[in-house]
């Protein structure tokens, strides 16, 4: 008899709002109605980088979940997502059939740095929102230039920022050598471990020395940093050029305080190749829990995360983290959604976008928080650093905040 009373009240209540206009007026831009939240995407799932091909299958598999528990404020997600084969023209072919004709709400999740600067200036200028983007590229967090772009992943600047604050505080008296990848990649972490160590940078790097990713092995660029001095060592590589700088250093004998990016952290296809053996004691970041690691067997997010891979997307089960990744993207996207409530127009999804606080996700480690603002597009800066010991990695030490400014000069 008491739930028949509030069901009475509740739907006197959802009269009188329905006979006052102005309080529950709903608002549709492309892409949105009363039933459904169309949201496109592209990925490579085929071509050179076609094991990302996952990622998108992930989105797909995140929303089927949040569909069958009935959507978002009552509509499903309508999910489209193309083959962009990793090759920015496909990219922005595929981008222009997803807003001219499928007429989507948003561009959500895409992969990879050349995909997304392909197609940003189209998507800024159409005003469509290019959302939590699946690329570290500092590039996205220029809210001033492109409004309508944001990424996800924490910007390779960010961390390197978080590394300078580390070693600040742990080894002032570094004397540091810097390998990079010579081009954006290997840049942005550059200038952000000079930005974090400021005026120190010039008396602590000792040596910088670059890599072209032509370079068939890259162990005379870490024989020079060797006789520099440098008891310090970035390598801001990725895939084989990272696990050739841990054999060739381990090989030298060299001792240095090895920091590698947490891009190529992944024990597959760096730390195994390199050798466990010649892998002890490099170190790293990050900021989300590792899937395949014991530790969180009885962790409540990681519980949920195994439930959705078990059930909807079970072929993930051999590439987790990536899988992981995805989902912490697609549960972010909802998040925003949710909070548009009924205004689900282009500018208000951007603006609700732009308005996440201290949102927790099942995939981040305790401690690492979503934080946006209307001047801030980085929505993960926080970090915990880690060090490979015995087969796996081990986190130590505080959460690191790397303050990620926006695009200079912007």
């Amino acid at each position: 008899m008491r739930i028949s009373t509030i069901s009475i009240a509740v739907l006197a209540a959802a009269g009188m709002m329905a006979a006052s206009p102005a309080l529950a007026q709903k608002k549709y831009g492309p892409g949105a109605s009363d039933t459904e939240i169309k949201i496109g995407n592209t990925v490579p799932y085929s071509g050179p980088a076609s094991a990302y091909g996952i990622l998108g299958k992930s989105y797909a598999a995140y929303f089927k979940l949040i569909n069958e528990q009935g959507g978002i404020n009552g509509r499903k997600i309508n999910f489209i997502s193309y083959d962009d084969g990793y090759s920015p023209p496909k990219t922005v072919e595929q981008t222009r059939k997803l807003v001219e004709s499928d007429e989507v709400m948003a561009i959500v999740g895409n992969v990879g740095t050349a995909a997304n600067a392909a197609i940003q200036k189209y998507l800024n200028a159409k005003k469509t929102p290019q959302l939590f983007l699946a690329t570290g590229a500092t590039r996205w967090n220029d809210p001033k230039q492109f409004p309508w772009t944001m990424g996800w992943l924490p910007s390779y600047h960010a961390e390197a920022l978080a590394y300078a604050k580390y070693i600040l505080k742990e080894k002032p008296n570094a004397k540091i050598g810097v390998f990079f990848q010579n081009d954006d990649f290997g840049k942005d972490y550059v200038k952000g471990l000079k930005e974090g160590l400021g005026d120190k940078a010039s008396s602590m790097i000792v040596m910088e020395t670059s890599y072209e990713v032509s370079e068939p092995t890259v162990d005379s660029h870490i024989v020079k940093l060797k006789a520099s001095g440098a008891d310090t060592l970035f390598s801001f590589a990725v895939g084989k050029f990272a696990a050739q700088s841990i054999k060739k250093v381990a090989e030298l004998g060299w001792k240095p305080l090895h920091i590698i990016p947490n891009a190529s952290s992944s024990l597959g296809s760096v730390i195994r190749p390199a050798g466990f053996e010649n892998a002890q004691d490099v170190t790293s970041a990050t900021f989300a829990k590792d899937p395949t690691d014991p530790q969180w067997k009885d962790d409540a997010g990681m519980k949920k995360f195994h439930a959705y891979v078990e059930k909807y997307i079970p072929e993930g089960k051999a590439t987790e983290s990536t899988v992981l990744t995805g989902y912490s993207i697609a549960q972010t996207m909802v998040a925003a959604l949710q909070q548009c409530g009924d205004d689900l127009t282009h500018e208000n999804l951007m603006k609700q976008a732009a308005n996440l606080k201290g949102l927790e996700l099942d995939g981040l480690l305790p401690g690492v928080t979503v934080n946006t603002s209307a001047t801030d597009y980085s929505p993960i800066d926080q970090f915990q650093m880690m060090s490979f010991k015995g087969e796996r990695w081990q986190r130590f030490g505080d959460i690191i905040k790397g303050e990620a400014p926006t695009v200079a000069g912007r």
